[in-house]
């Protein structure tokens, strides 16, 4: 239930995620009933991650078009419609599937990297941005992840990535993300980045008040709602935004340091060819010493 100045709006429903973040290397056994291709995968580095899958003969990992650093010889990828998780699915609802990504300014195809030899290979994959990289197990997470847009990377095949639009519009307008989220189906492995450093914080019933752009993701028990930054004074000139989102309840929060929105607006603030200017630099001249 969304309230503002005790006007209640009731605009968002809870999330799904649950996650662990891992810096070592893990390996994953699921029994026969597994849907989704088993990946074993390490992250590496510290604040501009990447993610490298190892993947045994046949097995195939899916990204977003552009997010693959390296892949050694014998792993052969194909740009496809769709993430691949229902090979049986009817032209029109693919043609939904891709219309939701364009909606969401998203890639109509993904891209699938496949284990061709015998032995095993492995296939990297970067994050556009500085900062983590999430590893999520969804087999313990009720199958189901909704993260902010833009967070997938890449995922086990049988994976299903699909947008999902806010039910309620107050979240739409001010919940920092717009309409649109992602949402993880699957019982295998995937993985989301954030920016920044990424804060795990497990709930117990008490309240955390976050700026919108910072959530990442958070679980089912968690109750997200959206209210009015304080006074009138706090609100437009205290520098924290109109409105702050409210995370209360029984479960998992993940939150990122630095929203790429946020970035972004501070180096288009000191760009001088786009408006901004110029920090930093001597005050714009140069003095030569040499002979």
């Amino acid at each position: 239930m969304l309230t503002v100045g005790g006007n209640p709006l009731g605009l968002f429903d809870g999330l799904a995620a649950r996650s662990e973040i891992l810096s070592f290397k893990q390996s994953y056994s699921k029994g026969a009933n597994m849907r989704c291709h088993e990946v074993d995968y390490s992250i590496i580095g510290d604040d501009m991650q990447m993610v490298e899958v190892e993947l045994d003969h046949g097995e195939t990992v899916i990204a977003e078009a552009g997010a693959m650093n390296y892949m050694e010889d014998g792993i052969e990828f194909e740009a496809r419609l769709g993430d691949g998780s229902q090979p049986d699915e009817g032209v029109m609802g693919k043609l939904l599937s891709v219309g939701k990504r364009v909606l969401a300014s998203e890639s109509i195809f993904m891209t699938h990297f496949t284990n061709r030899s015998r032995g095993k290979k492995r296939v990297a994959f970067a994050a556009p941005y500085p900062g983590k990289i999430v590893p999520l197990n969804l087999a313990d997470m009720g199958e189901q992840v909704i993260c902010q847009k833009d967070a997938f990377l890449a995922a086990a095949l049988g994976t299903q990535v699909s947008i999902t639009f806010t039910k309620r519009l107050g979240a739409g307008f001010f919940g920092g993300e717009g309409f649109i989220l992602q949402t993880l189906r699957g019982d295998g492995m995937a993985f989301v980045h954030a920016c920044g450093t990424v804060v795990e914080r497990e709930m117990r019933g008490e309240t955390l008040r976050v700026d919108t752009g910072c959530i990442v993701g958070f679980t089912s028990g968690i109750d997200y709602s959206i209210e009015r930054a304080g006074n009138l004074k706090s609100m437009f000139f205290g520098g924290e935004g109109l409105f702050l989102a409210t995370l209360a309840g029984r479960g998992t929060v993940w939150l990122q340091s630095l929203p790429f929105s946020r970035m972004a607006d501070r180096i288009v603030q000191h760009a001088p060819r786009l408006g901004g200017t110029r920090k930093g630099e001597g005050g714009g001249f140069s003095l030569n010493l040499g002979g």
